[in-house]
């Protein structure tokens, strides 16, 4: 090798080295920059936290006072009522047509039809106690009654207008 080639070699080695410090240092420093940046919220996780520490309660001060009063206790009721299955109705028919119909038609589980024979032993027991086995629910020697028809978000007046309901239309 000739001389200018040794040369060449020891210049392009102190480039190359000189662009990795500076690499490494660029790269030292966007960590410490990235460091310094607020980290991103997600979104999900700031509604959790506002709805964790709001207050329990609220201040309600004069005729504004009163009237937000009013407007949240109309809120309420209105989520209440959204929860409760078929809109809160005690029309038994309703329900039994939307819930009760598949066992309590085709007998499915032991399930009395609407027809006098099959309540002949059931009636004797009364209507208090038809109405606690439909509301919570009963294991007999025929079959199986889950607790609210299998609907945990009936009401018990509504299982116990249901209840009176198919009584009312025993054939």
């Amino acid at each position: 090798m000739r001389n200018y080639d040794l040369e060449f070699l020891k210049k392009f080695s102190m480039v190359i080295g000189f662009l990795m410090l500076v690499t490494v240092g660029l790269m030292v420093a966007a960590m410490y920059v990235h460091d310094q940046l607020p980290p991103e919220i997600n979104p999900d996780v700031a509604k959790r936290t506002a709805e964790r520490i709001a207050p329990v309660g609220a201040v309600y001060a004069g005729t504004t006072g009163a009237a937000a009063q009013a407007a949240a206790s109309a809120a309420a009721a209105a989520k209440a009522a959204s929860q409760v299955a078929y809109g809160g109705t005690t029309d038994g028919s309703v329900i039994f047509n939307n819930l009760c119909t598949g066992c309590h038609t085709s007998g499915a589980g032991g399930a009395p039809t609407l027809d006098k024979a099959h309540w002949a032993e059931r009636l004797p027991k009364g209507k208090d106690t038809l109405h606690k086995h439909a509301i919570e629910g009963f294991t007999g020697t025929a079959g199986v009654m889950p607790a609210k028809g299998g609907n945990p978000a009936l009401t018990d007046e509504q299982v116990i207008a249901t209840v009176d309901w198919m009584l009312g239309n025993l054939k």
